[in-house]
């Protein structure tokens, strides 16, 4: 099938903010590790037992860097769970946003990394959170990317299933709008789907999923829309 062509200002929209909403979100450097001191280098490290004994010595748990992420952003882009536990006994905020607005559960959503995820979900990491310079959610950041499992993850910790960011876009459409129509995109959709999502909630533009899918040909999402519903 040969795609109609996206109206001029949805295709500008297209390729900005697909490259964007992943390059956004940064883990620290080679360089900004080796230059940290403190709680941010213990978090780099994953060295709990001097996360503990910095913290005994009264060392603020959310210090910043350059970037303004907190030992706890650090220790999450690391996949170091006991330090994340140890910097929240401390008294790290689980929620902090970094400087590009993204949290603890938004990184381990976009890193594709449940393990993490589920451990800034039991610390006390909201899923709801709006994160991004997109005002979007750690669901939607997953729909996009495919993140079959985080996705479900998410929705079985009460994830918005329907927020919208300030592209029109909830996770439903992301999956669309900028997946492939391959297995892991679909597959993303029928989660949403299946855990109750709206099928029908428009774009901004007036278009809804079923007519987002149908203009990319993509037959496997037309079709699990189709069978919830959709028009």
């Amino acid at each position: 099938m040969i795609r109609p062509p996206l109206p001029r200002i949805a295709a500008v929209v297209l390729v900005a903010a697909a490259p964007l909403s992943a390059a956004a979100q940064v883990a620290p450097s080679d360089g900004e590790r080796a230059s940290y001191t403190g709680l941010l280098a213990a978090a780099a490290r994953g060295d709990a037992a001097e996360i503990a004994r910095l913290a005994g010595r009264g060392t603020h748990a959310d210090v910043r860097d350059a970037r303004g992420r907190t030992p706890l952003h650090v220790a999450a882009h690391g996949g170091h769970h006991d330090a994340m536990r140890a910097l929240v006994a401390a008294g790290a905020d689980p929620n902090a946003l970094d400087g590009d607005r993204y949290d603890a559960v938004t990184i381990a959503a976009v890193a594709n990394d449940v393990p993490t995820l589920t451990a800034a979900l039991a610390l006390g990491a909201s899923p709801r959170n709006v994160t991004s310079r997109y005002d979007g959610t750690a669901l939607i950041a997953a729909a996009h990317l495919g993140h079959v499992a985080v996705v479900r993850t998410l929705i079985r910790a009460g994830a918005p299933l329907d927020h919208v960011n300030n592209l029109g876009w909830t996770a439903l459409i992301e999956s669309i709008v900028l997946g492939d129509g391959g297995r892991r995109h679909t597959e993303t959709l029928r989660a949403l789907v299946e855990a109750g999502a709206n099928v029908s909630l428009a774009d901004r533009d007036g278009r809804t999923p079923l007519a987002l899918a149908r203009g990319r040909g993509y037959a496997a999402m037309v079709e699990l829309l189709r069978q919830a519903g959709a028009r």
